[in-house]
């Protein structure tokens, strides 16, 4: 145990000498870090703006491929990372130094109970692409077919576990002595990258994942989606159809017509409005390394499904009327329709957000397409959720970098490229779908099946409420408010009540010794205890009605 946390220290202070080597030695200053770094280094002056994203990225990369995974998930976070940073982060690769032919056989193995000689009759020992968890080998099965084999990394695993708990170390150590962060909390950050990550480790999973974009795409005469071999797919080991073509990333963009690229890039558009508006289910990397151009514009295959976005039914209901409120200018409805989506902000904040959306949303309104810049849009948007310190779900983040990749990608292809015009008419029909009469009986059916099971199991949950009760194990609290001061009110009105009562005593009792005795001393003809009796309940009677009249309470 001493010697893993000395391990980890050592490799904490190895981390801290590259960020102060990138420029972020004043960030360890200002927030009482420097015990992480030997000696007395010297320490730069804050970076710009304009630098800190291109350094924090150069020191991902240094770190290695799980903190270039980690960029990669903070790329998606614009609740918590600035614009510009998002957009230096977006540029990380996970490409790195492939490992040895020795390792892929004896992971092959020990996956496949069998060698790899006996499995494939060609297998390429160069690798066509390395990345942190795995890298991929062209490959011949017994029947002829080319397949494309991922294979992971011996020591994948223990070094993915490793780097996680310096990162939750890291995210300790951020959450007690930055303040400037604390309106993020850094372990949830670690935590939603710690199940990232650990599904990656299990290909099985990307093989469904595929499986499900080939059996909804099956038959689609433009996109093209490889086949799993799942007797040759285990946890470390995924086989895949191998795609025959060129990797957008290493088009020829010259080599081609404006109209070609115009095609391609719709096509693209096309492919991803259909995963999201009809199917739900998304890649959720449209990043060029993973589309593959199959020949000509016309027809594209993917890759890579590790990371994909999943839209319910009743998400796509939210959006729909998001959607709808935004066509019809009801801008004070939409901080409503992104809290139903489960956009979280600040209510004492408001007011401003509704400003901030009718301010955006006039820049833009009744500009025609062309005239739009999708990228600008969606950077105006981040801009606004990091400034208002807005929550944005999982999925919904992983649609909108979906979105923002794609725009990316499309522009780069063909310059008047906007995204917008293609989901436009996928996001018409969407509502137009939504409100058919058979989705009205589908959902009608589906929520009176629902409060029908509410009715049904409500006695029973009031039984149980009532023997919870009776057992003692619901205890209910009250808090009050202002309930001293009206106790010492009524303590008061007490007081002078009995003093009243006292008095009106007195001077009855006083009355009838006045008028029944006729023997004993007297005063003023008046007998002697009546005459006293008299004089206390006077007293007491002009003692009270001073306090009344003090207290301004008649």
């Amino acid at each position: 145990m001493a010697s893993t946390t000395s391990r980890n220290l050592g490799r904490m202070s190895e981390i801290a000498q590259v960020a102060v080597r990138h420029g972020f030695g004043y960030f360890f200053e200002t927030h009482r870090l420097t015990d992480l770094l030997p000696g007395r280094p010297k320490l730069d002056a804050e970076a710009t703006p304009s630098q800190r994203g291109q350094h924090l990225r150069e020191m991902l990369d240094e770190l290695g491929p799980t903190f270039v995974k980690f960029g990669q998930l903070l790329s998606t976070r614009p609740d918590v990372v600035p614009p510009d940073i998002i957009s230096e982060l977006q540029k990380l690769q996970d490409d790195v130094r492939p490992f040895p032919y020795e390792d892929v056989e004896r992971v092959i193995r020990e996956e496949l109970d069998l060698s790899v000689e006996q499995l494939f009759t060609e297998f390429d020992p160069t690798p066509e692409a390395a990345a942190s968890i795995g890298q991929v080998h062209r490959a011949t099965l017994p029947n002829g077919r080319r397949v494309a084999v991922k294979v992971q990394r011996p020591n994948a695993p223990r070094q993915v576990e490793a780097d996680l708990a310096l990162l939750y170390q890291a995210a300790r150590l951020i959450k007690e002595r930055v303040r400037a962060l604390e309106f993020i909390d850094p372990r949830q950050l670690v935590d939603e990258f710690a199940r990232s990550i650990r599904q990656e480790l299990d290909y099985r999973l990307e093989g469904r994942n595929a499986e499900t974009f080939h059996h909804r795409f099956s038959g689609h005469p433009h996109v093209h989606i490889p086949r799993v071999y799942w007797s040759y797919t285990r946890t470390r080991v995924l086989t895949l159809e191998l795609l025959e073509g060129i990797q957008l990333a290493d088009l020829p963009l010259d080599a081609w017509e404006m109209e070609e690229r115009r095609r391609l890039a719709y096509l693209m558009a096309e492919t991803w409005m259909t995963m999201i508006f009809r199917h739900g289910f998304f890649h959720g990397d449209p990043h060029p390394a993973n589309i593959f151009v199959l020949g000509d514009p016309e027809h594209i295959g993917l890759v890579d499904f590790g990371q994909v976005g999943k839209l319910s039914d009743e998400d796509m209901s939210k959006l729909t009327r998001l959607f709808i409120d935004a066509a019809s200018e009801r801008i004070e409805q939409l901080p409503r329709r992104l809290a139903e989506l489960g956009v979280r902000y600040p209510k004492e904040r408001e007011d401003e957000f509704v400003a901030e959306l009718r301010e955006m949303y006039s820049r833009y309104y009744g500009a025609s397409l062309a005239e739009i810049d999708p990228l600008q849009v969606i950077r105006e948007a981040f801009q606004l959720i990091y400034r208002l310190n807005l929550r944005l779900p999982t999925r919904f983040v992983m649609l909108d970098k979906a979105i923002a990749t794609l725009g990316s990608v499309g522009v780069e292809l063909y310059p008047d490229f906007n995204v917008f015009e293609i989901a436009r008419p996928y996001a018409r029909g969407l509502m137009l779908e939504r409100y058919t009469p058979q989705r009205v009986l589908k959902r009608a059916r589906s929520e009176g099946i629902e409060l029908a099971r509410i009715a049904r199991d409500l006695p029973y949950q009031m039984h149980d409420i009532l023997e919870e009760f009776r057992d003692g194990q619901i205890e209910v609290g009250f808090v009050h408010k202002g309930l001293d001061e009206f106790m010492r009110k009524l303590d008061v009105a007490f007081n002078r009540l009995v003093i009243a009562l006292i008095v009106g005593g007195g001077l009855i009792g006083s009355s009838l010794i006045g008028i029944f005795s006729t023997k004993g001393p007297q005063i003023a003809g008046v007998n002697f205890l009546s005459f006293v009796g008299f004089v206390l309940s006077g007293a007491l009677g002009l003692w009270l009605l001073w306090g009344v009249l003090r207290s301004g309470r008649l």
